[in-house]
């Protein structure tokens, strides 16, 4: 596989053939993993009521990421496609980091490894959610006609719509989560 890389390049990677039909090495195992991981959080969620608001955007996260991975891993298809937005799941390990610190009482938001954390999370946030799915966005809509009459495309494009748009509001909850904690401090002094 190393030299097929080294001989190809990465570009042979991204083209829709391999997006659409292939499947790169570990991918279908890391969207079976993940699919199950998603199934039983959503139901750790619902069953422990781990949710606010009457429509949380986690649980409509969850349920967009397993009607996607379901469907492409029982046909097959568009497996590339979806392990590239497994990258966004990488924020995540920023925003579990967040709720761990600040449950083992590590709530001043002034100490130095709150601020790494939130530079960290900001980081994460802007690179593997929104330049990630808005490439994989551009890149769907640039390949749609290369797609079949199946419901592929239209799943595919929901999906990223539905998931872009929960990013608007995951930005704006990490915003105000950000915001809630510097004020705090300053009440502090």
């Amino acid at each position: 596989m190393k030299s097929c890389l080294v001989a190809r390049g990465l570009g042979p990677m991204f083209e829709h053939e391999e997006l659409f039909g292939g499947t790169w090495f570990g991918a279908y195992a890391a969207l079976c993993f993940s699919c199950g991981y998603f199934a039983y959080d959503q139901w750790d969620i619902l069953r422990f009521h781990l949710y606010s608001g009457w429509i949380p955007s986690i649980l409509l996260h969850h349920l967009i990421l397993l009607v996607c991975f379901t469907l492409a891993l029982y046909r097959h298809v568009t497996i590339n496609y979806l392990v590239l937005t497994l990258v966004c799941e990488l924020h995540s390990i920023f925003l579990h980091m967040r709720k761990v610190r600040r449950m083992a009482g590590f709530r001043d938001s002034d100490s130095i490894y709150a601020k790494v954390e939130w530079t960290l999370n900001w980081i994460a946030f802007f690179f593997a959610w929104l330049a990630c799915h808005i490439l994989i966005t551009y890149k769907l809509i640039r390949d749609s006609p290369k797609f079949g009459k199946g419901v592929e495309l239209p799943l595919a494009l929901f999906g990223m719509a539905g998931m872009n748009l929960l990013n608007v509001f995951l930005g704006l909850d990490l915003y105000k989560a950000y915001k809630r904690e510097r004020n705090q401090n300053k009440h502090k002094e």
